[in-house]
């Protein structure tokens, strides 16, 4: 664990995968073919809590919808990539981009399509269900799957590697405290 945290402190970019990463996986559609997604609230809120300590966040998915792009434009996430089964060109495009290097980013993936982005990061991450060759290559595993709250147990390990957690657990004491008065 002592290795995923001093990788984790080195971060400046995160990248996430989309179904079985922010979803659980499942794919809903109705009659007229429209696709549904279900994301997990507090995956968004670590996200915008991780994004306001100056870590990028990413997307990269294999899949392209309409709801992805609804969802990560209301996180603020900016760079967003859909429809990339070769992810490999959106990983370097978006490295560029937000300047670091591959040591600073982590990537966190659920399937054999994550595999190519994982091994070139510092920090790889799998979901608890994740498919267990993604498992067995990952640096560290949550204890939570896809779409079940495992991308706010990423944002909250990489604020407490970086020093940056307590400082906003303290700020919402305060907001807490201020509105019990």
């Amino acid at each position: 664990m002592l290795d995923v945290i001093g990788k984790a402190k080195k971060l400046k970019l995160l990248i996430l995968d989309v179904d079985g990463v922010l979803t659980d996986g499942k794919l809903f559609f109705d009659d007229q073919g429209i696709e549904y997604k279900s994301f997990h609230a507090r995956d968004g809120h670590g996200i915008k809590l991780l994004q306001r300590t100056g870590v990028v966040v990413a997307v990269i998915s294999g899949r392209k919808s309409a709801s992805v792009a609804l969802r990560m434009k209301s996180l603020g996430i900016e760079y967003v990539y859909q429809g990339h089964e070769d992810k490999i060109a959106a990983f370097e495009e978006v490295v560029k981009k937000v300047g670091c290097r591959t040591e600073q980013v982590a990537h966190v993936g659920d399937d054999l399509l994550d595999l190519p982005i994982m091994v070139r990061v510092g920090l790889s991450i799998a979901v608890n269900d994740a498919v267990k060759q993604v498992k067995e290559f990952a640096d560290w595993s949550t204890s939570l799957s896809g779409g079940e709250g495992a991308v706010r147990e990423v944002c909250d390990l990489i604020m407490q590697a970086q020093g940056t957690l307590s400082a906003i657990v303290n700020d919402y004491k305060k907001i807490e405290s201020c509105a019990n008065k």
